[in-house]
């Protein structure tokens, strides 16, 4: 027994035959995705309805599976379509045939103009397509290909899928597929030949019968007619009888005004070079039998006047160059320069002659010394010469960025005051700055709120299209520099001399503007404060009524001024301009309330209700209040003389926020940010006391807030109703911060306060900030602004052509722009989007102009044919292939017809010797022996041969066959569907 155990030890090796090979796990992984996909069993749909293949929805899910280290993706593409109405009727019966067999034979969505390949040959509304994944190389030997159709075929027995497999053969820009499809008892086989010549026999249509039958090998007798669908394609690229209407401007003529299209102000629009490149003709015969036309290499009547359907497509040009695209890209590229202007210009032309250049900032240390600066003395004059002895010494005068009537005609654009003579006085150039209208209300001009640029009627949106040009047609960014410097000399001139800057809105910084217009906000409120104090005069900004929000009485009523009270605020002005200081501080206490008994006051003050003395004179009154009394001496409430608060742009404002959050949440912290916060309040109250001796806190309060003054009728002890008073419980908290700032301010008019807003400061920090702006820095504060005025020539230049697709891709770029722009510094790659979305319109409209041109819309006199033509063009530019109404003898197709007549009358090289020479067509060799023909030789011929024949025995189940075959310039293609029935075979 031992001995016998011995060699079965040695013979325990067993080779086992159940493990699956990686051939039998690739059919697993197949059949695992049919699965999932629910692509098991019969397959059931609607017939399908004419041109769904165009205007239905396709859809497709993938997934990945492998051959051992092979990678294959395998896609299941399917026109989405409503659930068939068959519940509650009997299913197809077993022995029908599958769903893309039948379509096999469906002709009502021949040649569809936008679908899978595969749908264009075998007119199928769903399969599955596995191909080599992308890092992997084609499939090309005959075995592999074999190989991988047994598996397909293994996989639909073993699960009943109905759905055509296919699998992509050779290398993928040959689009070569084999592929299987099967039923119950039935099978079809797709087959494919691709070539490069073409054989003879191939090029007609007498050829490609025979074939098919022989492919067929019917054997009854006589056979089964055979149903054909013919197309024809033609191609017209000469336009030579058609000149682009749009003609490139004229840049010479620019200083002049209008320019070819162009003027300052406005953008150029439309593509240089014509937006249409070709235009396809396909001439369809889609129901014919066999033997009613003749098609051989002898003959053809396959005339495309003739043909029942015609339909057109449009090729566009690629990247046509358009005007309006290129000057948003070109102005783009400037944000990303990174020179200065003194180093584009050379050395700055704010340096005075002989001296290092000193950085701006020391004029702003200068101000903070105790000296006063003496502004005054300073020459503009004298700054510019120096100014353009600089500019030419450094370059000279022919070598200027801009010549000077281009640079005149830009200033006097942008600054059109500029023009009044000196002459006539200062009233006529404030005029015309300060005459700003109100801006209109209505959608296109609020835009820039949205997009943070600036109103279409404002100087930051001028300069911004004026260097948009410059940028484009005039230097570069070396012009788009020296305009800036002349733009903020400009600013320093009209801030010395006290001229109001033309183009802004009156009032404070709109922050829902971009930042240099809020600058420029902020120096014309400077100028025009300097400008009150200079001239004496007062203004209607000087006086503020903090409390008109609260009470409708304390408002600028006027009606209680007199002439006292007139003379008495003038002369506070004029105090004010005496003195070139930079702070205008009252005298020292001691001084200015001697014998007033003021610190007596003080004290009593705070028993008697934080009342103030009355024995002072009173100053800084407005006009009486007209309603209110105080509440002690019962003399008249007089509304005083306040000082505006201090205009704020958005970089102060978060300027200031950063400071008072730095100061932390602790009490000192608080008390601290309070106070800094209530120097406007401090201010008021201080004037407040100045025009009312003898009042209170809650005197004040009346005025100030009436909502924090609680009135209440009570009984007194005789028994009277009377209204009595008090302070609100927010104002009653111990050491809040109103009671605290009352009881440190002093009667001191507004005249002799330190000023809230020091407009010698403010003015000098904004034009050391635009003096300092490199050109890539004014670039990206400008850029809303040209993409809010690129939206605007877009939107009426739509309102001409009336496109809806346009309209709607314009609410798109509004929407998206809006989104973007609106956040400080947005990303390169977002407004590269916003640029490129703007520059498809520009495209679209372009190419509606170019059609409508070429079929002569404008010039159609027949208002019925041109509404036809119109809504044509308009389809063309919407749609992939459009049906012309009518083929060759309705409105659209005689005109294509004559331009086709008309190119091919043009002499021009025999078009195409190589392939005349390699395929002889009837058409080609009918214009090889002179007669000319209306239409040159197809660029395409596609034809689809159809017929329901038993296969392979005369007995077997008449089945669908279908071969569809296409010739071009490049190559021909041969796509069979042959079935065959499996029932006994």
């Amino acid at each position: 027994m031992a001995a016998d155990s011995e060699p079965e030890s040695e013979v325990f090796e067993i080779t086992d035959f159940t493990t699956a090979s990686e051939w039998e796990r690739f059919i697993s992984k197949i059949e695992e995705v049919l699965n999932d996909w629910k692509l098991i069993g019969i397959s059931s749909g609607k017939p399908l309805e004419k041109g769904i293949y165009t205007t239905g929805t396709w859809e497709e899910k993938s997934d990945e599976i492998s051959f051992a280290d092979f990678k294959f993706s395998v896609t299941h593409h399917y026109l989405v379509q409503e659930p068939s109405d068959r519940d509650g009727k009997e299913e197809p019966g077993e022995d029908a045939l599958p769903l893309p067999m039948q379509d096999l034979l469906c002709m009502n969505n021949d040649f569809p103009p936008r679908a899978h390949c595969l749908v264009r040959w075998y007119g199928l509304r769903e399969f599955v397509v596995i191909a080599p994944a992308a890092n992997n190389e084609a499939v090309v030997s005959e075995s592999k290909c074999n190989l991988l159709l047994s598996s397909v075929s293994i996989a639909l027995g073993n699960t009943g899928c109905q759905v055509p497999l296919f699998v992509q053969i050779h290398q993928k820009w040959r689009r070569m597929y084999v592929g299987e499809c099967q039923g119950p008892g039935v099978r079809t086989d797709f087959e494919m030949v691709h070539l490069r010549k073409v054989p003879s026999q191939y090029t007609h249509l007498s050829g490609l019968l025979e074939i098919f039958k022989t492919k067929i090998g019917c054997p009854l007798t006589p056979l089964p007619p055979v149903s054909m669908a013919i197309r024809l394609t033609y191609v017209l690229q000469d336009w030579q009888q058609y000149f682009w209407p749009q003609q490139p401007p004229d840049i010479d003529a620019l200083v002049g005004g209008e320019v070819g299209g162009l003027e300052f102000g406005k953008l150029p629009f439309g593509a240089c070079e014509d937006p249409i490149s070709e235009l396809h003709l396909a001439t369809t015969w889609p129901h014919l039998a066999e033997g009613i036309i003749v098609d051989n290499d002898v003959y053809s009547d396959l005339d495309p006047m003739q043909a029942p359907q015609w339909s057109v497509r449009v090729r566009k040009a690629d990247n046509p160059q358009c005007l309006l695209g290129d000057f948003l890209t070109e102005f783009f590229k400037l944000c990303r320069r990174k020179e200065s202007t003194d180093e584009i210009l050379g050395r700055s032309a704010f340096e005075e002659e002989g001296k290092e250049v000193a950085d701006i900032t020391h004029a702003l240390s200068k101000l903070t010394e105790p000296a006063p600066v003496p502004i005054h003395k300073l020459s503009v004059t004298n700054m510019v010469h120096s100014a353009k002895k600089k500019i030419r010494k450094h370059r000279g005068v022919d070598e200027s960025p801009l010549n000077n009537d281009v640079l005149n005609t830009i200033l006097l654009f942008l600054f059109p005051d500029a023009a009044d003579k000196l002459a006539d006085g200062f009233e006529s150039r404030a005029n015309t700055s300060a005459g700003n209208n109100p801006p209109p209300e209505n959608e296109d001009y609020n835009l820039f709120s949205q997009f943070k640029s600036a109103p279409s009627d404002s100087l930051t949106y001028k300069l911004a299209l004026c260097l948009c040009m410059i940028n484009f047609y005039h230097g570069g960014v070396k012009g788009v520099a020296h305009l800036w410097q002349e733009f903020v000399l400009e600013m320093r001139y009209r801030w010395e001399n006290n001229y109001l800057i033309p183009g802004l809105a009156n009032g404070s910084p709109d922050l829902r503007c971009c930042l240099l217009h809020q600058k420029l906000q902020m120096l014309n409120c400077c100028i025009e404060r300097k400008k009150a104090r200079d001239e004496g005069k007062r203004g209607s900004m000087s006086d503020r009524s903090p409390g008109a929000s609260g009470n409708g009485a304390k408002g600028a009523d006027h009606s209680g001024d007199n002439p006292d009270k007139e003379k008495e605020f003038g002369k506070s002005w004029e105090s004010w301009s005496d003195s070139e200081e930079e702070f205008f501080e009252c005298l020292s206490d001691t001084e200015d309330l001697k014998g007033n008994g003021q610190e007596n006051g003080k004290k009593g003050g705070a028993k008697e209700g934080n009342k103030e003395p009355v024995n002072f004179k009173p100053e800084g009154r407005l006009h009486p209040h007209g309603k209110l009394m105080l509440l002690h001496p019962g003399e008249p409430l007089y509304v005083p003389i306040t000082q505006e608060p201090a205009p704020m742009t958005e970089d102060l404002l978060e300027e200031q926020s950063e400071v008072l959050a730095k100061l932390g949440t602790s009490a000192e912290g608080a008390h601290l940010r309070a106070r800094m916060q209530s120097a406007c309040l401090l201010s008021d109250m201080e004037s407040f006391k100045a025009a009312n001796p003898g009042c209170c806190l809650e005197d004040f309060v009346r005025w100030y807030s009436p909502r924090d003054y609680i009135e209440e009728e009570v009984v007194d002890e005789k028994g009277n109703r009377v209204i009595k008073g008090e302070l609100s419980a927010r104002m009653k908290i111990p050491s809040n911060m109103w009671v605290e700032a009352w009881e440190t301010a002093k009667p001191v008019p507004a005249r002799r306060q330190k000023r809230l807003f020091d407009d010698t400061r403010e003015a000098e920090k904004v034009l050391h900030y635009l003096a300092v702006q490199k050109p890539a820095d004014l670039a990206r504060h400008l850029l809303p602004c040209i993409i809010h005025a690129a939206v605007l020539k877009v939107k009426d230049e739509e309102a001409l052509e009336d496109i809806s697709s346009v309209k709607k891709i314009i609410k798109q770029i509004i929407s998206h722009s809006s989104k973007v722009l609106r956040f400080p510094n947005p990303e390169d790659k977002k407004l590269e989007e916003i640029i490129a979305q703007i520059m498809s319109v520009e495209a679209i409209i372009a190419r509606a102009r170019s059609l409508k041109a070429k079929f002569g819309v404008e010039k159609c006199e027949n208002e019925e044919e041109k509404e036809d033509l119109q809504r044509f063009v308009n389809c063309l530019l919407e749609q992939p292939e459009v049906s012309v109404v009518g083929a060759g003898r309705g409105p659209a197709g005689s005109i294509i017809h004559k331009l086709f007549v008309n190119a091919q009358r043009v002499p021009a090289v025999p078009p195409l010797e190589e392939e005349l020479r390699r395929s002889g067509s009837p058409e080609e060799r009918r214009q090889g022996q002179g007669v000319l023909s209306d239409f040159p030789p197809p660029t395409g011929r596609e034809v689809i041969l159809r017929s329901a024949v038993p296969r392979p025995a005369p007995y077997s189940k008449a089945l669908p066959q279908r071969m569809y075959s296409v010739l071009t310039r490049e190559d021909f293609r041969l796509a069979g569907a042959f079935s065959t029935d499996t029932t006994f075979f």
